[in-house]
């Protein structure tokens, strides 16, 4: 089987979606797999083994371009995929397989694109026979499986990012770090929205706390969190680095590597943390582990109960953030002190 398999938009969505690519060569280990996915994303797909050819998505997030989209397509007819699976829902990502002329395209319905789709599947409710069945994760993988398959249990293979040892070993010399103290890595950033967002000045805490310890707390993230790294880094402590803005997000599989925990909100780089295998607490506002966990055998997630939590809103409705608040420094501290 020849699959063109459609990736989400989100990148912790992305590295979800390996648990998809795993399955399918599990299935048939001589399948070939290509995914199309947007630009940004095209180097963490690039690090999943199970990829034969990573495909550039060249749109914006909400971009519709429907002809572009449709012309994308038609320039894929000749690649011969007998299946494409479609992971987002939006009527814009049926569009480019359509095109393709692919003779199987299955998908979730929803947005008047089940014309488009020759399996449209009802998304799973959120649970079957007492067990949560509407994971991003089981959803993905249950549009490998017939639709009798995905009514049953879901195995999940946990996702897998490789790491490029030489690119390791110039970004280690081209920012100069020291590797001679163990490295817990903060990612304060969560695209999402502030309800994801342990208080600045928690991680401050934390980073001093682990200094203390006789760690180095290297921050990572984008240029956006640049200004929140300053925060955490603040004083200019020689073992507290803002490597935000710094790195690419291919850089920051590579140093995961390094580090001894990563602590990460629920954002892309929690699960793109997990893929790497490296120890990963995971701090839940809004959303739930029950939905998003990291996918890894070494995660640890911390919450706290909340009446009004999970809400999944960005921002919070009532003002208090409690499902953040309630997170106390020591708490996260004996997360990665203890063993997974």
């Amino acid at each position: 089987m020849k699959y063109l398999v459609v990736g989400p938009a989100w990148i912790g969505d992305m590295v979800m979606a390996h648990s998809l690519l795993r399955q399918l060569r599990k299935q048939d280990p001589e399948a070939v797999i290509d995914v199309l996915a947007p630009t940004f994303s095209l180097p963490v797909v690039r690090r999943m083994a199970e990829v034969h050819e990573a495909l550039d998505l060249p749109f914006k997030h909400g971009e519709t371009a429907l002809g572009p989209r449709a012309q994308l397509g038609r320039s894929l007819k000749g690649r011969g995929y007998d299946k494409a699976i479609i992971l987002p829902r939006s009527f814009k990502t049926a569009v480019t397989p359509f095109f393709a002329g692919i003779p199987e395209r299955v998908g979730f319905s929803g947005e008047l694109r089940s014309w488009m789709l020759t399996d449209a599947r009802k998304r799973l409710p959120r649970e079957i026979d007492g067990r949560i069945a509407d994971q991003t994760v089981t959803r993905f993988i249950s549009l490998g499986l017939t639709a009798e398959q995905a009514r049953q249990p879901i195995e999940v293979l946990n996702p897998v990012l490789g790491i490029d040892q030489a690119n390791l070993d110039q970004v280690v010399a081209k920012l100069g770090l020291d590797l001679s103290r163990p490295v817990v890595c903060l990612c304060p950033g969560a695209e999402y929205g502030p309800a994801k967002q342990w208080p600045l000045e928690r991680h401050a805490e934390l980073a001093r706390t682990l200094v203390d310890k006789g760690y180095q707390v290297w921050v990572i993230g984008s240029p956006k969190e640049a200004a929140a790294g300053d925060t955490i880094a603040a004083g200019d402590h020689p073992h507290i680095l803002n490597l935000c803005g710094k790195t690419q997000l291919v850089d920051a599989i590579d140093l995961f590597s390094l580090a001894t925990a990563v602590v990460s909100h629920d954002s892309g780089l929690m699960h793109v943390a997990a893929a790497t295998g490296v120890k990963t607490i995971g701090i839940y506002g809004s959303s739930s582990a029950e939905f998003t966990p990291p996918l890894s055998d070494q995660a640890v997630v911390v919450s706290v109960p909340t009446d009004c939590a999970p809400c999944f809103k960005r921002e919070c409705p009532y003002g208090h953030y409690k499902c953040l608040t309630g997170i106390s420094v020591d708490r996260v501290l004996a997360a990665v002190e203890n063993p997974a």
